[in-house]
């Protein structure tokens, strides 16, 4: 039961991660991906998710890399 909390609290913080950065456009690499998944066609709520996803992919490869994230965009 402990697993599926952890999980629902992780999904939960990543998606309004997303959330904020797209609504203060921080992050402008991440809103450009979110426009263009808009400008394909999908649904509001895919294009978050897909960007939650981008996000985690980001996020892995930082503690992989062992580097500081840098926002070059």
């Amino acid at each position: 039961m402990m697993i599926f909390i952890k999980k629902t609290l992780t999904r939960h913080a990543l998606y309004l991660a997303v959330i904020c950065g797209l609504r203060r456009s921080c992050n402008k690499r991440l809103k450009e991906f979110y426009d263009k998944k808009l400008e394909e066609g999908k649904p509001y709520r895919v294009a978050v998710i897909v960007c939650v996803n981008k996000l985690l992919h980001w996020i892995y490869a930082v503690l992989r890399s062992k580097q500081s994230f840098l926002d070059l965009a």
